[in-house]
This record gives C-alpha cells, sequence and structure tokens, in this order.
C-alpha cells in the first residue's frame, strides 16, 4: 500500500490515474496543480483533499507540501507530474518558451526534491519524477523538452545520492507518448497519431493507466531496494529498433 503521497499535477492524466490508484490500493492523496476546478473536481471523485500551487515557485510548492503533510497527517510519497510539450527545433523556439518548458518541467520537479529533502528526512519516503523518452533518444524537434527532461534524469540519481542514507528513495518514469489531453494536439491529428503510433515497437500510444502503474510500483514502501531508477515505460519507443 502507498500510505500518503503529494501529486503535483494531479488534475492532469498521469496524475489523475496515479491518484485514482493509490487510492483504490487504500492509499490517500493530496491533489495539487494550477487547474483549481479540476482539482476539485477529481477531489470530490476519489474523495481526498486538493489545493492550488504554482509548480515553479519554489516556496509555493514547499507549502504545499506543508499543507498537504497537515491533512494527511503526514507524507510519505510526492509525485510530480507538471510538464509540458513544445516541439520545436530550437531555432524556432523563442527565450520565453524556453524558460517556460524549464520552469515547468524542470523547476517544478526540482521543487519536489527540495521540499521531500525537507520533510521526509526523519521518516524516509519515495518521489518520482516524469521524464520522458525523449530524454534517452534523440527525436527531431524536441531540444527544449529533451533538455528539461534529461535534467530530471540527472536530478533523481543525484537526490538519490544525497539522501540514500535518510531512506528517501528517488525515481523517475520516462513515458512514450501518452493519450493524454497534454498530447491531444498530437494525437487529434491522424496523420500525427499514425506517425507517432509507427514509432512506439509496441504498436500503439500509452494509456495514462500504463503510466500510473508504474508510479505506483516505485511509490510503494515495499520496494525499499529501488532508488535512483529511471523506469521507460515508452511502448520500447527509447531502446528498441524494429524492422519496418
Amino acid at each position: 500500500m502507498v500510505p500518503r503521497v503529494l501529486i503535483i499535477g494531479g488534475a492532469g492524466g498521469i496524475g489523475g490515474e496515479t491518484a485514482r490508484s493509490v487510492v483504490a490500493s487504500g492509499g490517500r492523496v493530496f491533489l495539487a496543480g494550477r487547474n483549481a476546478a479540476r482539482l476539485s473536481a477529481l477531489g470530490s471523485e476519489i474523495g481526498m483533499p486538493s489545493g492550488s500551487v504554482d509548480a515553479t515557485d519554489l516556496d509555493a510548492v514547499d507549502a504545499c507540501a506543508d499543507t498537504a503533510a497537515a491533512a494527511l497527517g503526514g507524507l510519505d510519497g510526492i509525485v510530480c507530474c507538471a510538464g509540458s510539450i513544445l516541439l520545436k527545433p530550437a531555432h524556432l523556439t523563442t527565450a520565453a518558451e524556453w524558460a517556460g518548458t524549464i520552469a515547468v518541467n524542470l523547476t517544478s520537479a526540482f521543487g519536489c526534491v527540495r521540499a521531500a529533502g525537507r520533510l521526509m528526512r526523519e521518516s524516509g519516503g519515495s518521489v518520482v519524477l516524469v521524464s520522458s523518452a525523449a530524454a534517452r533518444i534523440g527525436l527531431a524537434n524536441h531540444e527544449a523538452i529533451a533538455a528539461a527532461k534529461a535534467g530530471i534524469i540527472g536530478l533523481v540519481r543525484s537526490a538519490a545520492a544525497t539522501y540514500a542514507r535518510q531512506r528517501i528513495r528517488f525515481n523517475a518514469v520516462a513515458p512514450g507518448l501518452v493519450r493524454t489531453p497534454l498530447a491531444s494536439g498530437i494525437v487529434s491529428n491522424e496523420l500525427a497519431e499514425k506517425a507517432s503510433i509507427g514509432m512506439h515497437p509496441l504498436g500503439r500510444l500509452g494509456e495514462p493507466g500504463d503510466v500510473a502503474r508504474a508510479i505506483v510500483f516505485l511509490l510503494d514502501p515495499a520496494q525499499t531496494w529501488v532508488t535512483g531508477q529511471v523506469l521507460g515505460v515508452d511502448g520500447g519507443l527509447a531502446d528498441l529498433k524494429t524492422r519496418s
């Protein structure tokens, strides 16, 4: 069982499925993110508390973690599902798009690591961040998002080493393209969807539940010997090449 978990980006496709999975296993969650209405709706559906947070603001993430710990009676896990998708070559990416991509994906993840290091030093726990297959394999027009998601891999490994003696485990999942609202601009285009499916050796796109199950596995206190790992949940995208 995964007992008490803060999920930042809890109203998104992967975050929402993770919340449902944790609750179904007997755990409790605190949902946080920017969309108060969607957070409240999901909170009502699963009977769990929620609150708004700007995940790019480190102090706001700290305050949110404190609120979640108070609401749940402590924290055993933190999941950061905050993220974005930017598909542009570097020369067409604006300074604002670059800064926004780093803030939403990497700064939010760092905020969760920082909060965990402060709150879980005595009790231990598990932190799961969301990287991407794009950080593990070169994909055209992914420069900004690949850089941000690769930063998450480095962050996970360093934090896992730093806090190992405090029994705080840090791991990441690295999905391929998943059918979420965030990816709607890609999967709503028939040609783009077909091309994306063809890139994944297992012949389909991911579903939120595929990734959520991996996150719950990494959160589980039973996985006490798993830390500093990046788990590809990508239909084989980053590691396999099949014949066309």
